[in-house]
């Protein structure tokens, strides 16, 4: 599902024309229809009931993170910097007490260099555990908010990001989920980034709103930011730390957003509110063919895992 493109890995599905997209678009949906596992739009949708004491934060930030001190500062930052106040950052710093990455964080807290009184407050769990799955949901834990948007170590949030996030879940409170776009930028030897402008504003097209939910089944991944309804997330059982076969701290939030996508709607931002950054520590750049096909075969395990509730969904109506 992957190909090289200027020495740095790309999805296929970025490079393609909408034509060919909607093609693939239209012969997956025949074969679900075939096999009994074409979700039809808005079937199965549930209401989401509040909870009946209300948050006190809009959006917790979550940030899983394993020894990545050059990188944290700048993702706090651009956390930091939301146009919408009523948020919160979790930072879960995943290699143990000695991870120098928890130091830089320490810096943004109460009594830290960077440290400011009247900006969202940024919190630190330290755990030995390296697993994105169990980091994500000690930061649920320790959430004291409706939604989580997600915010990887090495990546920034546009200023608007968590406003835009925000507005659109008020749209529709019984959204499970929001999607964003996203813009690729690389950090060039120096330090210094830069936007690649050779690769347009991946946006996912090829998902409509009538078949999105089973577009899924064919893209390696939904897009970026995500977002989700804590509330809705634990009722699906919390994010997957590593049970399925094949899975080595690797598509845990594929697999949440699949099943989220059969019981709840499911809604995209089209403009670019998150900034992906590319480099030589990238957890997609130079993978060994060996972890090309494990992480491939977990994908595909969690497919047919989801084939297997989607049909069993549909007999049951």
């Amino acid at each position: 599902v992957e190909k090289m493109a200027q020495g740095h890995n790309v999805f296929d599905y970025l490079q393609d024309d909408q034509m060919k997209q909607m093609e693939m678009e239209t012969v997956l949906s025949q074969h679900l229809a075939r096999i009994g596992a074409y979700l039809p739009p808005d079937f199965g949708h549930h209401p989401i009931v509040p909870s009946a004491s209300p948050k006190p934060k809009a959006i917790s930030i979550i940030i899983p993170v394993y020894r990545r001190p050059e990188f944290i500062g700048t993702a706090i930052e651009s956390a930091l910097q939301q146009t919408l106040p009523d948020i919160e950052i979790i930072v879960v710093v995943n290699g143990g007490a000695d991870d120098p990455t928890a130091q830089v964080v320490k810096e943004y807290m109460e009594n830290g260099a960077k440290y400011q009184a009247n900006a969202p407050q940024v919190h630190l769990i330290v755990t030995d555990i390296n697993n994105i799955g169990l980091c994500l949901n000690l930061g649920l834990l320790k959430s004291t908010a409706q939604y989580y948007l997600q915010l990887d170590s090495d990546d920034r949030l546009k200023p608007y990001a968590a406003a835009m996030v925000f507005e659109t879940f008020q749209q529709n409170p019984n959204l499970g989920m929001v999607i964003g776009s996203y813009e690729v930028w690389e950090k060039r030897s120096d330090g210094t980034l830069f936007r690649r402008q050779d690769i347009p504003v991946v946006k996912h097209e090829e998902w409509t709103r009538s078949n999105g939910r089973n577009n899924l089944l064919r893209i390696n991944g939904a897009g970026a930011p995500r977002a989700y309804n804590i509330q809705v997330v634990q009722e699906l059982g919390w994010f997957s730390i590593n049970d399925e076969p094949y899975a080595k701290n690797y598509g845990e939030d594929y697999d949440m957003v699949l099943k989220i996508s059969e019981q709840y709607a499911i809604a995209r931002i089209w403009e670019p509110i998150y900034e992906v950054v590319r480099h030589s520590g990238s957890t997609d750049h130079s993978i060994d063919q060996a972890t090309i096909d494990r992480n491939d075969n977990a994908k595909d395990m969690m497919r047919w895992t989801a084939i297997e509730r989607r049909k069993k969904l549909l007999s049951c109506h």
